[in-house]
């Protein structure tokens, strides 16, 4: 018998019927290894402990990261001092 994505996707919908979700679990990856190029063969042998899914975090779907951190040793540069900001006469078009 010939293991295709639909005869999986069977599998997988009967064993969430039947609350077997180790199973489904099972099936799930090996229907996305076969989507990813994988032969039938390749993805039943395949071992799939260990992977984790990411989690969409801060920067954006895809990603696991869940804040943006800086690099060591880097600080914030200093604030303007609001009284003296736009003072500047330079780039300035003089006053008429």
């Amino acid at each position: 018998m010939t293991v295709t994505v639909e005869t999986l996707q069977q599998q997988m919908d009967q064993a969430v019927a039947a609350l077997d979700f180790e199973t489904a679990q099972r099936c799930r990856d090996v229907i996305n290894a076969m989507r990813g190029g994988a032969t039938a063969a390749e993805a039943e042998a395949a071992n799939f402990t260990g992977l984790t899914r990411q989690e969409p975090g801060a920067m954006g779907l895809g990603t696991s990261q869940q804040k943006r951190t800086p690099p060591a040793g880097w600080r914030p540069p200093p604030k303007p001092d609001p009284m003296t900001t736009g003072r500047s006469k330079r780039g300035r078009a003089p006053r008429p």
